[in-house]
């Protein structure tokens, strides 16, 4: 075996099939292997969509926690660390035990092949079990249909976030063939709360669900997000109303934070009272995102700018991050995205809003665009670009306009994990 966290992440990322299989059969086999130990998670909250997941869980899990019970959450991407994949009850899971997890999975795999995502699933699986919550909230890694956390048969709940165009060479080229990936988690009688959707992806997903007898709750329908000058707030079709009072900063924030409003509400078994609710939100953290930082070597680099970290990489989230922009003091955009991501389409909701937009590399390994092939497309969608050799530099040039700015950092969460590697926290962690 290997001896090290690092070294057994990859070798197992040596296990990879030779050819796709686009199957669950893979993950079903070895969790046959491992006991089933899906099947021993407690209350199961399943989350999928394009953007928002891992607020949601994020917020959501808090929210329980506010409440006294105990919850675990599997997400993905990480920022630093792999143990940020898995939260043992709000805290990423110890070395010893995922090392104990990983290597339990890879004994019973015996060699076969097998995606990275699919076996450290199953390990996630096998943690959780060994530190059982009363909650699990697990976060889809791709699409939802045939991802590897899709075998769980019967959860408490299904969510599905905003879907839009991204990884469109794997899902499909519209909005209603990703529409119908993600609402592959959608399970026979099992309700689903629906966030704010294209009426394209509204339509698969409420087709889906009712071939499935599978309750709604969908945004715009049996409920909605009610916004005011000083505050925003869940409203439904019953006439209760949630205030959302979250920490996480962005519009968008709000509308997350009504997705899990409307799962306290649909789901009894994850009920919570309104203050403890708002306890919850008060108290969420999740890292990258319209994240303020405060501390670090680029802080000094960006000043008398503020700086600003999301992990926004596609054209949704584009949109919600130039919106953000408006309402501040102006704005300069650092990126960096991977070869699969549509730099036009990131960039072109930012034209009018940055006045100046720097392009950087995602680092070794990383399949990333080219700075300067990316200045060039941020450029012939009518942006004012420059290349940088590196984040420091960009930071550094952005800062020195004399003026006041944001200087937003975005485009990837390898862009993210290079900030906090630069402020030297062993965590991706906020620090305001």
């Amino acid at each position: 075996m290997p001896s090290s966290l690092d070294a057994r992440l990859a070798r197992l990322a040596e296990l990879h099939p030779r050819s796709i299989d686009l199957s669950l059969d893979r993950i079903q086999r070895l969790l046959r292997q491992l006991g089933h130990p899906e099947r021993n998670l407690g209350r199961v909250v399943h989350v999928a969509g394009t953007n928002g997941k891992g607020s949601v869980v994020a917020m959501l899990a808090a929210v329980q926690r506010a409440a006294g019970r105990t919850v675990n959450a599997y997400v993905s991407p990480h920022l630093l660390r792999f143990n940020e994949r898995m939260l043992i009850d709000g805290e990423p899971i110890q070395d010893g035990p995922l090392i104990a997890a990983l290597d339990a999975a890879e004994v019973a795999n015996a060699g076969e092949p097998i995606t990275f995502f699919e076996i450290t699933t199953a390990a996630a699986f096998l943690a959780f079990g060994a530190r059982p919550a009363e909650i699990t909230v697990l976060e889809t890694g791709l699409g939802g249909r045939l991802d590897a956390t899709n075998v769980v048969e019967r959860p408490a709940l299904t969510v599905i976030t905003p879907v839009g165009l991204d990884h469109c060479d794997r899902l499909g080229s519209t909005l209603s063939e990703i529409a119908a990936e993600k609402a592959g988690i959608v399970k026979e009688g099992i309700p689903v709360v629906v966030g704010r959707q294209r009426p394209a992806a509204m339509g698969v997903i409420t087709r889906r669900a009712r071939a499935l007898q599978a309750p709604l709750f969908r945004h715009g329908v049996e409920w909605c997000l009610e916004r005011d000058v000083t505050a925003a707030r869940y409203v439904d079709s019953a006439g209760r109303r949630i205030e959302l009072p979250t920490a996480l900063r962005g519009a968008h924030q709000k509308e997350n934070a009504a997705i899990v409003a409307a799962s306290i509400t649909l789901v009894p078994e994850l009920s919570v009272p309104e203050e403890t609710a708002a306890r919850g939100f008060k108290r969420v953290r999740w890292p990258g995102r319209l994240q303020r930082l405060k501390k670090g070597r680029l802080v000094p680099m960006a000043a008398p700018s503020e700086l600003w970290l999301d992990t926004g990489h596609n054209p949704d989230a584009a949109r919600v991050l130039a919106d953000w922009g408006r309402e501040g003091p102006p704005l300069q955009l650092i990126a960096g995205l991977l070869t699969a991501k549509d730099p036009a389409s990131f960039f072109r909701p930012f034209r009018g809003v940055a006045q100046g937009v720097g392009t950087v590399s995602l680092g070794s390994g990383a399949s990333a665009w080219d700075p300067a092939e990316l200045a060039d497309i941020a450029k012939s969608v009518g942006l004012c670009a420059s290349p940088y050799d590196s984040l420091e530099a960009a930071v550094s040039r952005a800062g020195a306009t004399g003026q006041r700015h944001r200087i937003l950092i975005a485009g990837s969460f390898l862009l993210a994990g290079q900030v906090f590697r630069c402020s030297g926290a062993g965590e991706a962690v906020i620090d305001d």
